[in-house]
């Protein structure tokens, strides 16, 4: 504490009284006055016991050497306190940074026991009366003092201003100074070192209030070399309780997550908010610390890990200067013990285990204080709500993209049409902040149509270029900062699990690798895994892409690949076989959960990986290829799988088996959209059916030709040609092989009306699709004959099968299929006397990818619709159409299969009409 208590600052006896121009005297006019003390001398002086009477007799004969060169009147001396006058400012300040100097340079006992000094100027109009000055001016230099740190030198704005008045001929006001203290009138040199009036920099601070003055003060800190630069903000009444930061950006969204993180910090004293790195923890925090200010009086403060140790960082924040001899922590846990404070802990896994520790102490020490943390990884103190940061809502993660490409594009809105590329990037990005806003940085260059197209590598696209430091410069800079922390075998899984396209189980993580549950554990605290419901384990494409690099950089991507193929096969074999070893029904229900990785897997094999495996997942993603418009991908997988193939041997030595190609060859030709592309590859697996004697794949070969007639309108050609098979494979053996010239010979049949020979046909062929594991889910045979049952006005029959094959095809997946059994049960409603339903599921089973046949059945389908066109009228027909088309597929399906059954024994429509 400054020892000046009274009000008039007196002469007291024993005062030392310094010399100048050979004279005694206290200056007059614009005095400069000087206070200093030892910051913490109480609890230096208990430290040192005995021995704090050296240190402070040693420290007074420090300043006062440091003093005496300079011409300063040494009022009194108290305690560990110095008041000085000076009649020249510049002398002033050159006697504080000499005495700042030369108390560093002191050989003291020890470290701890080194005295911190801080020290204060005022300059002002004073007139010494008695040998006291009762000037405000004192008081007010008492207080600028009052609000130095050890160490550092303030000074007022006057005497900023009188010090300015002396800057440009420093040389001369030396000798001045120097000749006056000889005793001379004029400028002298004098025996033995001169001093000298020190050149000084003015940091400016800014305005404070100092205690007991009603104007707001501008407080300046002395700069030199030798002397410490960085000190907390002054300590001065009325000091800003909050070192929050001013936005540089609006904060977008994210209303509901900030009053749902707002009301947990009231009601639990350490919330850490968790996630991935780039996912607006920070800004969230924050934005949750402005609207809690007013609920915490005694501070909010915030403390970025990233740079920084925990309590260091607090202290700097905070104003707490470090004490001699005595933990940090301590001063901290006392400076906060009694005040409602928030700390806000941002960054905690940069020093996971120090910001354990800091929370630890100061909210067992600290009874009114509440920490807000946010960190990749919970920090596990006991009490911790773990609160994890959600994804961006769509809305909100569009809005955030939005604005901040107008913002790069320097406030100009982008071109009409763009909110629909706008959308997809942020949906590809995940809604991730980071993403997003680097993302708004790339529409400087491109348009959202081009960026959106390249964001299946999204570090590709969006960290091309950048080379800024700081872990949010880009995606790479923030995994990085993640990834540095794992350990080995986190890491490890890591890099493996970046060969999986999409969410796994917890046993094929465990497949992985050994300890691969403690790995996965710790990913998933450090917010790299997502654990999604199942429960599932997932990598954001931002991870996956950064794993995926990190695998190809330790030199371990082929062999985590090829392992992958051999998972993706194992997984193949348990959907494919039952447990009693039968063929399973081909389900795209049950497919559904694997194409993803069975896809990856055999983009690998096309690449580097097996041959032979590729060609069997080919095969099993056939039907998933035909319902799901993959034709383009598989025919393109499939070229490049042949290309490694010379002979009967791979690029990499593994042997293809023949009829395995021949295979390939049929799924190929079934996805070919090109008539002379299918007859390429048909003519190719016959000819290797032909060569190994294989009797099925010979009949598959020369079944498949009969689509290219039919295109072609061959019609009769077609029915000859899937006679002709079904006949090879009666009398070769192989009869379930000829199922799918079955099916298009009971369709031309249908069209030609040919109905007994259809019905008779396709009642034969129920045993081969039971056999058939791959046809047996679509139920084709029960969909044909409910349409012969239409043709024939059998409406019974008609609903009977019709109602089986939907049933059947939703079951397993069959989307577009199920979408004909839909429409073929309109045409039973029309035909039983209900137009309006019927034209509603026309509208919903036509509005479906794929659900019409249009070679067969399409000019059926469109006589029908005529025909109810023409019942109900062109308003009625478009409203009804309409209505099927919006209340989405699953209601549609609902809707025909609670169309009422015919009734036999009340007049039913069973023979009533003949359908056209």
């Amino acid at each position: 504490m400054i020892a000046v208590r009274q009000h008039e600052a007196r002469l007291p006896k024993g005062a030392e009284v310094l010399t100048v121009a050979g004279r005694t005297g206290l200056p007059s006019g614009l005095v400069t006055f000087m206070f200093t003390d030892i910051e913490g001398s109480t609890r230096l002086a208990r430290m040192l016991g005995d021995g704090y009477g050296r240190v402070l007799n040693a420290h007074r004969g420090v300043v006062r050497a440091a003093l005496r060169n300079y011409a300063g009147v040494e009022l009194f001396t108290e305690g560990d306190s110095f008041f000085v006058a000076f009649g020249d400012a510049a002398a002033a300040v050159s006697a504080c940074v000499a005495a700042q100097r030369a108390l560093a340079g002191h050989p003291w006992p020890s470290a701890d026991a080194a005295p911190r000094v801080r020290m204060g100027l005022h300059t002002g109009w004073a007139t010494p009366v008695a040998g006291e000055y009762t000037s405000a001016e004192v008081h007010r230099a008492a207080r600028v003092a009052a609000a130095a740190h050890g160490g550092q030198v303030l000074c007022s704005e006057a005497t900023a201003l009188a010090i300015s008045t002396w800057s440009a001929d420093l040389t001369s006001r030396s000798e001045e100074l120097v000749g006056a203290a000889a005793g001379g009138s004029g400028p002298r040199r004098r025996t033995g070192p001169a001093p000298r009036v020190e050149s000084v920099d003015l940091m400016d601070l800014g305005p404070f209030r100092l205690r007991g003055f009603d104007d707001a003060e501008r407080l300046f800190q002395i700069v030199a070399p030798g002397l410490e630069r960085v000190f907390p903000r002054p300590r001065t009444p009325g000091a800003p309780v909050d070192n929050l930061p001013a936005a540089l950006t609006p904060f977008v969204g994210r209303q509901h997550d900030v009053a749902e993180v707002k009301g947990l910090v009231g009601a639990h004293r350490l919330v850490t908010v968790t996630g991935a790195g780039g996912a607006g923890k920070t800004r969230l925090a924050l934005a949750v610390a402005e609207e809690l200010r007013s609920a915490y009086p005694d501070g909010v403060w915030l403390v970025d890990l990233a740079e920084e140790q925990p309590a260091e960082a607090l202290a700097a924040a905070m104003g707490v200067r470090p004490e001699p001899a005595r933990p940090l922590l301590d001063t901290l846990v006392e400076r906060c013990a009694a005040g409602r404070t928030l700390l806000i802990l941002d960054t905690c896994e940069a020093r996971h285990q120090a910001a354990r520790e800091l929370v630890r102490r100061l909210l067992a020490g600290c009874r009114r204080m509440d920490v807000l943390a946010t960190s990749r990884a919970s920090l596990g103190v006991p009490g911790e709500l773990v609160w994890r940061i959600p994804q961006l809502a769509p809305a909100d993660a569009f809005a955030l993209l939005s604005a901040r490409a107008a913002a790069a594009r320097g406030g100009r809105p982008g071109p009409p049409g763009e909110a629909t590329d706008l959308a997809g990037i942020a949906a590809k990005l995940e809604s991730l902040p980071l993403a997003l806003e680097l993302a708004a940085a790339r529409l400087r260059l491109v348009s959202a149509a081009q960026l959106v197209a390249r964001l299946d590598d999204p570090i590709a696209a969006l960290d091309a270029g950048r080379v800024e430091a700081g872990r949010h410069a880009s995606l790479t800079n923030s995994l990085d900062w993640s990834y540095r922390g794992l350990s080995d075998g986190a890491a490890g899984l890591l890099r493996r699990l970046a060969v999986f396209a999409g969410p796994v189980e917890l046993g094929t993580v465990e497949w992985s690798g050994e300890d691969a549950f403690g790995a996965l554990s710790e990913l998933a605290d450090r917010s790299l895994v997502e654990v999604v419901t199942g429960p599932r384990y997932q990598l954001s494409e931002q991870v996956r892409a950064y794993a995926t690099r990190r695998l190809a950089a330790a030199g371990e991507e082929p062999a985590a690949r090829d392992r992958h193929v051999a998972w993706a096969l194992h997984t193949l074999s348990g959907v494919a076989v039952d447990t009693d070893g039968q063929p399973r029904t081909v389900s795209l229900t049950e497919l559904a959960p694997y194409v993803q990785e069975w896809q990856a897997a055999l983009r690998w094999s096309a690449a580097e990986g097996s041959v032979s495996a590729g060609l069997r997942l080919a095969r099993a993603l056939d039907p998933w290829w035909r319902e799901h418009g993959g034709n383009r991908d598989g025919r393109e997988l499939l070229h490049r799988l042949y290309a490694r193939v010379d002979g009967d041997r791979t690029d990499r030595g593994e042997r293809v088996d023949s009829e395995e190609l021949a295979s390939a060859y049929l799924v190929h030709a079934g996805l070919a959209v090109d008539r002379e592309e299918r007859r390429c590859f048909l003519d190719r697996a016959e000819a290797i059916a032909r060569r190994t004697g294989h009797p099925a794949l010979l009949v598959r070969a020369l079944s498949g030709q009969r689509l290219s007639l039919v295109e072609a309108g061959r019609t009769a050609e077609a029915e000859r040609l899937c006679r002709e098979v079904v006949a090879r494979a009666e009398r070769t053996g192989v009869p379930g092989a000829a199922l799918p010239a079955v099916v298009t010979l009971a369709e031309l049949l249908w069209r030609r009306d040919a109905l007994d020979e259809a019905a008779e046909l396709l009642g034969g062929a129920r045993q081969l699709e039971a056999g058939r594991p791959e046809d047996r889910g679509s139920r084709t045979v029960d969909w044909l004959l409910g349409m012969v049952a239409l043709r024939r006005r059998d409406l019974v029959a008609a609903h009977d099968h019709l109602v089986v094959a939907l049933r059947s095809r939703l079951r397993h997946g069959f989307r577009g299929a199920a979408a004909d059994a839909v429409a073929a049960i309109a045409v039973r409603c029309a035909v039983g006397g209900d137009p309006g339903t019927a034209t509603v599921l026309f509208g919903a089973a036509e509005s479906v990818r794929g659900a019409r046949r249009a070679t067969q059945f399409g000019g059926f389908w469109a006589g029908q619709q005529a025909a109810l066109r023409r019942m109900l009228g062109d308003a009625a027909f478009d409203a009804a159409y309409a209505e099927g088309a919006d209340i989405g597929f699953g209601r549609a399906v609902a809707m025909a299969l609670a169309v009422e059954h015919p009734d036999l024994e009340h007049g039913s429509a069973r023979f009533a009409h003949t359908l056209g």
